[in-house]
């Protein structure tokens, strides 16, 4: 039963968010509510609500019945805030470290009442600022093998995991993400944007029937493997850090896919700091190696430990696994440098860089370095050897 008043769907106002939080008595009845209204990102209302007397706050989040980046004109399915609460509420059970509570959700009114985390700051904007999160690398490691090796066939009973994949499609978003991830970005599509300079670049990217080809192969994959429950959309603007805590927020593209898209996100959004900022280069290629080495620590451990599948005691198996899981990675990897420096949804880490020659230098060499990914993920053996073949 809603506590809203309205029978049917309205966006919250600033005003009746503050109303939402008096009948959930989250506050105390004496309290004196303030609300601001905080999202910046491409397709929710976020709002936090401040209790002037004590200074808690929780925030609520409402999703709109269209992409806000682009207006009424894209509608958007109101399901994906059930798929993001619940996604929130499940991996908090696999991960409690790293994920926010979720203290209320409201299906009709697409409508998530969360733990307010105004006390850390969003990684993207922290990284770009100068700001060094030692334990960012170890803890998204942590939180993605406990996701993923809970989700997978090896962590869960085959039979729940079919039940959760009926709970978990997502196709409205899957079809964002398939579009402007992986098909968008290779073609002439209106949905792309990009400085004039880069014109040449981008349609040599366009032309390159095997770069291409094996894209096609990428899709083809995020499409069809339906191996663990994705966050779906883990790069720096949806976790929130400080130099001793992480909370990976914004699940609302969560599905059942492919393993290696979750890490090839985290290491796509990582690389793209280290292409804006070569003074502090070495340090993210060593992030991204821990990164790498402790998620493969942590899901082996688990593996090991926690495995329902008879055939994991197989020599070898584990090995093929993790070695899958990284060439998937690189080559969404190399997806998500392109799409974020030529499509729709840009990076500030890249688009920030205020001086355009250097800007257009970064671009092209996150363009290079995606192409190279994406053409030559089945060559490496190791994040090592994958980093010291970089070229910047």
């Amino acid at each position: 039963m809603t506590l809203l008043q309205q029978k049917k769907y309205e966006p919250l106002t600033e005003s009746s968010a503050i109303a939402l939080a008096v009948r959930l008595r989250i506050f105390p009845t004496t309290s004196v509510l303030t609300c601001k209204e905080i999202g910046d990102g491409n397709l929710n209302l976020v709002f936090r609500v401040i209790d002037n007397q004590t200074s808690k706050s929780i925030i609520i989040k409402q999703a709109l019945p269209y992409a806000k980046v682009v207006g009424e004109s894209w509608p958007l399915t109101l399901k994906r805030a059930t798929i993001e609460a619940e996604a929130l509420k499940f991996f908090k059970t696999l991960a409690p470290d790293y994920v926010p509570t979720v203290f209320y959700s409201d299906q009709e009114f697409a409508i998530t009442v969360m733990e307010d985390l105004s006390h850390l700051t969003i990684a993207r904007t922290g990284l770009i600022q100068g700001q060094r999160y030692p334990l960012l690398a170890e803890h998204l490691g942590e939180y993605l093998a406990n996701t993923l090796f809970y989700t997978s066939d090896f962590g869960l009973d085959q039979q729940k995991k079919k039940e959760l994949v009926a709970k978990f499609i997502n196709p409205e978003l899957c079809k964002i993400t398939e579009d402007l991830v992986f098909t968008d970005p290779f073609f002439n599509s209106p949905t792309n944007e990009f400085e004039t300079e880069l014109e040449n670049d981008v349609k040599g990217l366009w032309s390159d029937q095997q770069l291409r080809l094996q894209t096609a192969l990428l899709k083809k994959s995020f499409l069809t493997e339906a191996e663990v429950l994705l966050h779906g959309d883990l790069h720096t603007g949806s976790v929130f850090a400080s130099e001793t805590e992480t909370k990976v927020i914004d699940p609302e593209f969560a599905y059942f896919g492919p393993a290696g898209f979750d890490l090839g996100q985290v290491i796509a959004n990582l690389l793209f700091q280290a292409i804006a900022f070569e003074e502090k280069r070495d340090i993210i290629l060593n992030d991204i190696e821990t990164f790498w080495r402790v998620f493969v620590e942590h899901f082996s451990t688990l593996w090991n430990t926690q495995n329902v599948e008879p055939y994991s005691i197989t020599e070898g198996y584990l090995s093929i696994i993790i070695d899958k899981y990284l060439k998937d990675a690189i080559g969404f990897a190399g997806c998500e440098l392109i799409r974020r420096t030529i499509g729709l949804a840009h990076v500030a880490d890249l688009d920030g860089i205020e001086d355009l020659n250097n800007r257009i230098h970064a671009k092209r060499s996150a363009l290079k370095i995606g192409r190279h990914f994406i053409l030559s993920r089945n060559d490496y053996k190791s994040i090592t050897d994958l980093l010291r073949n970089l070229e910047f």
